[in-house]
């Protein structure tokens, strides 16, 4: 670790503990602070609690009192997923009280290089693809994911050495937590609006995005995509690092593009588009990305290739569950806005039977409409935006449209509705929290579904 001193007898308040309050919680207690952690769940009875106090760290749960902020604080740590407009940080905000995430603290501490991956969508395949090709480079460290990723980052940063590398993907709640951080090379996949309930203007949520950037010098690399005009401003307008764009709509004269159905990087032939076995434009965009990162850190062509012709995704995002009596059936929980679902849907040439819905946002779903007609043969909808969803496949023309209460009925419905040879896909358009904990359980609950179909199919035969 380096910058050990740096929090050694500070008061540092961890707002929210969860798993990555907890990992930051004792990361911190290591570095020598004097650690209060706040949750507004009461925590009697809980494991990770219990183990804190036995460490030393004051719990302070079933709330957030103002009387936290009366005690000298040199510095709060907040769970990425708590608004500012929660009380409590707001008052920390009028009296001048650093609030960051613990992507921060882990930039400050540790000695491994940095790759962080941000977007709207895209963020975790791009991530793991960068991370299953970074890993055939066997003369190198270890490659660590981390972060929005499920494993708290600040878990690896305090034993990574300066041979490893934190392969990081960052939110935009996270990176709005940030002051001084800095990877060495940044990879933004696209922008679009979402989590606007959270950062309630569309600015702030680019803003947040945009730090990802903004303190990286001309030593760094900011590898974006290019067919986004937008983004490509912002980067112009923001970034001082070397820029690397990647386009599959043009043929760039430097960076990551399509040649007569080939990947190309500054001239150099990578593979043929055709061998990356993860379908949809999507896919692709997230793939010329890895490559960008892969070429950045000297990795052979034939590592490449090999990678991206095996990987067929990550768990949750468009990924193959498999077949029941002769139905496919894709798992995309992770689709929690229309525009990956739209991507999801593109991905497939003939039409498919949708599963979708989930937590209300007030999103009218009009983008909709256009892939709903093209690539939608039967609509089953469920959660809060049951009515919406079921409304835009009527003016879509989709001709099976059926409203369910939850996904397993959706997956029984569509599976009995269903022909040989077609394709179930899970991709809800929406957040998991009407009645999920997150979008992997709902996930989940798809997966379990389908193998309770398998059951019955067999005792059928």
């Amino acid at each position: 670790m380096k910058n050990t001193n740096k929090y050694q007898n500070k008061h540092i308040l961890v707002l929210g503990l969860a798993v990555s309050g907890f990992s930051a919680a004792k990361l911190l207690h290591t570095l020598g602070a004097v650690v209060t952690v706040n949750d507004f769940k009461d925590l009697s009875g809980d494991d990770r609690a219990e183990e804190l106090e036995q460490l030393g760290i004051k719990i302070v749960s079933g709330g957030h009192p103002d009387s936290l902020l009366n005690e000298p604080l040199d510095l709060i740590v907040k769970n990425p997923g708590i608004p500012y407009t929660n009380p409590l940080i707001q008052k920390a905000e009028e009296q001048a009280i650093p609030i960051v995430t613990d992507v921060e603290v882990a930039y400050d501490i540790t000695e491994s290089p940095i790759i962080a991956i941000t977007g709207t969508n895209g963020k975790t395949t791009t991530t793991k693809m960068i991370e299953a090709i970074l890993k055939t480079k066997t003369d190198s460290g270890n490659v660590f994911s981390v972060g929005n990723i499920g494993t708290p980052v600040s878990d690896i940063a305090k034993n990574s050495s300066s041979e490893d590398t934190l392969l990081m993907e960052t939110s935009s709640f996270q990176l709005m937590g940030t002051v001084r951080f800095k990877p060495a090379i940044a990879v933004f996949t696209n922008i679009h609006s979402a989590h606007l309930d959270y950062h309630g203007s569309r600015k702030e949520y680019v803003e947040a995005k945009l730090n990802i950037t903004r303190n990286q010098t001309e030593e760094d690399y900011l590898i974006y995509n290019h067919d986004q005009m937008e983004l490509t401003e912002l980067i112009l307008s923001t970034s001082k690092a070397q820029l690397i764009p990647f386009s599959r709509k043009d043929r760039l004269a430097s960076g990551v593009y399509l040649k007569e159905n080939s990947i190309f990087f500054n001239q150099e032939k990578i593979m043929d588009v055709d061998d990356i076995a993860l379908p949809g434009n999507h896919n692709l965009e997230n793939a010329l990305a890895a490559i960008a990162v892969a070429k950045l850190r000297d990795v052979k062509n034939e590592d490449i290739q090999e990678v991206l012709k095996t990987f067929h995704g990550v768990p949750h995002r468009l990924h193959f569950v498999g077949e029941v009596n002769g139905r496919k059936f894709y798992n995309d929980s992770k689709a929690t806005n229309s525009l990956a679902t739209i991507n999801a849907l593109e991905g497939f040439t003939n039409k498919v039977l949708l599963i979708a819905g989930g937590l209300d946002r007030g999103d009218n779903f009009e983008d909709l409409l256009p892939v709903f007609r093209k690539h939608v043969k039967a609509l089953f909808t469920f959660g809060e935006t049951n009515q919406k969803l079921s409304e835009i496949g009527n003016q879509a023309g989709v001709s099976l449209v059926s409203k369910n209460n939850t996904v397993s009925e959706c997956v029984e419905t569509a599976f009995n509705a269903s022909q040989e040879k077609d394709v179930v896909l899970l991709s809800p358009a929406c957040a998991s929290w009407d009645a999920y904990a997150d979008y992997q359980e709902r996930g989940q609950d798809f997966i379990n579904s389908i193998e309770e179909l398998k059951k019955s199919s067999k005792k059928g035969e």
